[in-house]
């Protein structure tokens, strides 16, 4: 039975993650390890935590020696997994009873690398709000970026394969998991899985909800452009790729014509023969 490993990066949350400590302890999927990485959170965090997870050896937990980013922070728990399936749950957060054993069926298939579900936003006492509602994305297709947003939360993918990309870009502070998830797809099949799997808590302290939205869109074209350079792709829809990153709006005008409705029709199309055939 193939091992999972729940990769959690803590920065002052320890307050909300007895709800995700509770989520973890009533997954269906039994072969589980729970890494936590602390990045030297200036709150409470670290003996909250402890005190929640006990003497449970399935909980490793570690401690960065200084503030070091998400960047960093998640490509260490990545490095310290021992599992053969990774993903990240965030501290204030929580997955449903079968988000791991829903993820890990579809890991039996060789050529699936990564998997992505529903995500269900929640209120401050994660009371469900409204389903991020998403679909299976085209596999296999060099001009697919992820934008607008359709892979997102719970994000699973094979530890073996990371290890075969670059790697999680560790100068990043925003847009880092999409950075992830691009390379992961140049490298297999991406699976869709249609049910709500994540509960993903809005509050004032969220990093990725307050104020990081404007740097989060520059990031966002970065880890496009840098995946387009990755690719070897020269142009776009008959428009060429400029040599060097300048500004967002030079990379996201590329990307204009996928909001068309012809060229949506056809994406739809694609993917349901993607779906029949394989």
């Amino acid at each position: 039975m193939m091992k999972f490993s729940i990769l959690i990066a803590n920065y002052n949350n320890g307050k909300y993650f007895k709800e995700c400590y509770d989520s973890i302890m009533a997954q269906e999927y039994k072969n589980w390890e729970a890494v936590i990485l602390d990045d030297a959170s200036t709150d409470d965090s670290v003996s909250t935590i402890k005190k929640i997870i006990g003497g449970d050896r399935r909980f490793r937990f570690f401690e960065n020696p200084a503030n070091s980013g998400v960047g960093i922070t998640k490509s260490k728990l990545i490095e310290l997994a021992e599992g053969d399936v990774c993903g990240f749950v965030d501290p204030d957060d929580a997955i449903t009873p079968t988000a791991i054993s829903s993820s890990m069926a579809n890991f039996q298939k060789k050529e699936v690398v990564l998997t992505y579900s529903i995500f269900m936003s929640c209120d401050e006492n994660l009371r469900p709000l409204n389903p991020f509602r998403t679909r299976q994305v085209k596999n296999n297709d060099p001009f697919f970026f992820n934008y607008p947003i359709q892979i997102a939360h719970f994000v699973c993918f094979s530890r073996k394969i990371y290890l075969q990309t670059e790697k999680m870009n560790t100068a990043m502070r925003i847009s880092e998991d999409q950075d992830l998830y691009l390379k992961m797809y140049e490298k297999g099949k991406v699976k869709f899985i249609n049910e709500v799997n994540y509960l993903y808590r809005l509050h004032s302290g969220g990093i990725s909800q307050n104020d990081n939205k404007s740097r989060s869109y520059e990031y966002f074209a970065k880890v496009i452009f840098n995946a387009m350079k990755r690719r070897n792709l020269k142009k776009i829809n008959g428009r060429n790729i400029p040599d060097e990153y300048t500004h967002s709006k030079e990379i996201y005008d590329l990307l204009e014509y996928q909001h068309s409705i012809p060229y949506r029709i056809k994406k739809k199309i694609s993917i349901f023969a993607q779906q029949i055939f394989g």
